[in-house]
């Protein structure tokens, strides 16, 4: 690898998940009922061994052990940005001892399609998503349905149009929805919708769903992007650790974007997302901030209160 030497690496994979966590992300790490187990209050389904170090994110089946793999695949650190964080971090640090096993992370495959993209189409249409849109994604490839559990597939790429990274949704209606991001998924590429012409506005949002459903309910007149989640600060005093993968990159591959739309939840943790996103990318960008105007809500909660109403409506003239 030519931007980190081999002995940046063989340092940065010395220092364990639990030992970062403690130094850096103290505020985010609490303990679980299991005695020596924590968890993060930012991804409750993330736990660590405070012993062995060895960490396991349910919700997305992956895990490891090194700070390494912690930044990489938790935070979206890319590799090279990664092991220099932690060689400028910690240059004298002294490992304790223990195994050098770690999870090494899985290749990225696409799951396989299924024939027709019918529930995939009848369940974005039931959440407000417009026609024309869902068509759209489907003729690009960056929406399509799984074969397996017949899940939304939600596609992001690379500078070359390379699929890198896909987040699935469940489409049955009853209890919890799934969430998940398929194995070796890489954030920094994340779920993209381009505008309809030359633009220097950038949306941003939580989820696929939540851009769909805003370019549903507004012209296609700039760039949409899933962040594919966030990391809340604990209150909207507080600054972020590490910025979005998926806005980092995609600033990166588009340097003429001068605006920023904060299009997050208008809850708790997405109120105090903005404010740090906020507070980080200004002065160099213009930022506006733009919650859905629905307390407690996102855009595709928004796009379904506002199809419910319609059907009501048209009912009513009957």
């Amino acid at each position: 690898m030519a931007s980190v030497t081999k002995e940046q690496i063989a340092a940065a994979k010395q220092m364990s998940a639990i030992e970062f966590l403690q130094r850096y992300r103290a505020a985010d790490l609490v303990p679980c009922k299991t005695r020596g187990e924590y968890q993060l209050k930012s991804h409750d389904s993330f736990k660590i061994n405070g012993t062995s170090s060895i960490w396991h994110w349910k919700s997305r089946d992956i895990g490891g052990k090194s700070a390494l793999d912690y930044l990489v695949y938790v935070e979206g650190c890319s590799f090279v940005e990664a092991v220099r964080l932690l060689c400028e971090e910690s240059p004298g640090f002294v490992p304790q001892n223990h195994s050098q096993a770690e999870q090494i992370r899985p290749p990225f495959v696409l799951p396989p399609a299924a024939p027709d993209n019918r529930r995939v189409v009848a369940y974005l249409l039931e959440r407000g998503i417009h026609r024309e849109v869902i068509a759209d994604c489907i003729r690009r490839g960056d929406l399509y349905e799984s074969a397996r559990c017949h899940n939304c597939v939600f596609v992001g790429r690379d500078e070359h149009g390379q699929p890198q990274y896909a987040a699935l949704r469940g489409t049955y209606t009853q209890g919890r929805p799934f969430k998940q991001e398929v194995a070796g998924s890489q954030k920094r590429y994340g779920f993209y919708l381009p505008p309809n012409s030359s633009s220097f506005r950038l949306s941003v949002f939580e989820s696929a769903i939540d851009a769909m459903a805003e370019l549903s309910l507004h012209g296609n007149d700039k760039h949409r992007l899933s962040l594919g989640g966030i990391y809340a600060p604990g209150d909207s005093a507080r600054p972020i650790s590490r910025p979005p993968a998926a806005l980092e990159e995609f600033l990166r591959r588009h340097p003429e974007i001068v605006e920023i739309e904060l299009c997050l939840d208008n809850d708790a943790r997405g109120r105090a997302a903005s404010a740090a996103l906020a507070r980080y990318y200004q002065p160099r960008f213009a930022i506006l901030d733009c919650p859905p105007p629905i307390a407690g809500g996102d855009y595709a909660d928004l796009a379904k209160q506002l199809r419910q109403q319609t059907a009501r409506n048209r009912v009513a003239c009957r």
